[in-house]
């Protein structure tokens, strides 16, 4: 029989999503209102400006810290903020299950949140390093013993950078769209040649969505473009945008294949979209990064549509991420219990399987044991595919 076991992170060989979850009622009608990613209510969030090493930074978190249980950190992508980026997929109502469990903590990069102030000219804006090197003084600043990051685009390329500087301070990421290679100069020219002929949110749109999307998803794209040109400061946006499109490579290598590799220890979830602007990027992380505790989430729309239109679908397979690293009593399951009818398992090609530790609050569960691991299990792969 299916066992609980069965659906750790070593026993997600290949899932797919065949059925739809609906949307939260109204979702459809609040699409037409061009404040669909803000017409949520924030009454439980609670804002604060954190000092760090590179000046302040905006952060907005609900809940305290469970136990050991670690904090959920988001980091948005270039154009957005917190709101733009995550606030229908946390307002969905089985995510909010989970995050009953969890303290919560969105941070928005240096003068990206709404309502932010201008910076000045001349203002040097950190690098993609000293974004990372900032995050330290969050955790600290709310005693949060380790974080389960979720970061999209940019935000992906920033939380990546953090849990290599600091890996004790990650026990998991949910990196979405995130391209883990710098802009090479004939990348570097054809950007500044698209500024030059081109709007500051449709250079943002371009990096957000497929040209599939932005010719047939229009509603949703009109959104975005109405957001990010009248939410976001386009001055403090412009930096965010030279600072990430100047980033350099990503230093990690799969375990055994250079002296000395570098890569992500804790377990990964990476997720992009068909024909996403980034989908090369990713499949590049994908092999660069563990097989033994990498989930790779393929979508048939972008990740911002995923977030915007069908949050339930990224929410099971978060759910079944956070069960492989040992949370599954957050919402009760139990062994004898199947996966949900949405979740239809296919053949598998391998029966080898990782074990994981449940977690309570007095104790930090193990993600894997790869002290167990056998020459089998360092070729296990872990894919999902799910249709928007």
């Amino acid at each position: 029989g299916l066992l609980l076991q069965e659906m750790t992170m070593a026993g997600l060989h290949e899932l797919r999503f065949t059925e739809e979850k609906p949307l939260l009622r109204g979702q459809d009608a609040e699409l037409e209102n061009s404040d669909v990613f803000l017409s949520t209510v924030d009454t439980d969030w609670k804002e604060h400006d954190i000092e760090t090493p590179y000046g302040l930074l905006h952060v907005v978190i609900r809940g305290s810290p469970k136990g050991n249980r670690p904090a959920i950190l988001t980091y948005h992508d270039v154009g957005l903020n917190h709101k733009l980026c995550f606030n229908t997929f946390f307002n969905y109502e089985d995510m909010q299950e989970i995050t009953k469990h969890f303290v919560v903590c969105h941070v928005d990069a240096p003068g990206q949140q709404a309502g932010a102030s201008q910076f000045p000219q001349g203002y040097q804006y950190p690098s993609m390093d000293q974004l990372a090197a900032m995050l330290p003084s969050v955790v600290q600043h709310f005693g949060f013993k380790y974080v389960i990051g979720i970061g999209v685009g940019a935000g992906a390329y920033v939380l990546a950078k953090f849990a290599l500087i600091f890996p004790d301070l990650v026990e998991g990421l949910v990196l979405m769209n995130i391209d883990p290679n710098g802009k090479g100069w004939i990348d570097w020219a054809a950007a500044k040649l698209s500024g030059l002929t081109s709007t500051l949110p449709d250079i943002v749109l371009s990096h957000l969505f497929s040209q599939e999307e932005l010719m047939n998803n229009t509603e949703l794209v009109q959104s975005y473009r109405q957001q990010i040109g009248s939410v976001v400061n386009q001055f403090n946006l412009q930096l965010f945008l030279n600072m990430y499109n100047g980033r350099r490579d990503l230093d990690i290598n799969r375990p055994g294949t250079v002296p000395n590799a570098k890569t992500l220890r804790c377990p990964v979830m990476l997720v992009v979209g068909d024909n996403a602007p980034a989908e090369e990027g990713v499949v590049e992380c994908n092999s660069k990064l563990d097989p033994t505790n990498t989930t790779f989430l393929k979508v048939g729309c972008s990740a911002h549509s995923a977030l915007s239109l069908q949050p339930g679908k990224l929410t099971e397979a978060f759910k079944y991420f956070l069960q492989g690293m040992g949370y599954s009593e957050c919402w009760g399951w139990c062994g004898s219990v199947l996966p949900s009818a949405s979740m239809t398992r296919l053949a598998r090609s391998r029966t080898a399987s990782l074990t994981s530790a449940s977690s309570v609050d007095g104790t930090r569960p193990r993600a894997c044991t790869h002290s167990e691991s056998t020459e089998a299990m360092g070729q296990i792969n872990h894919t999902m595919e799910v249709s928007c």
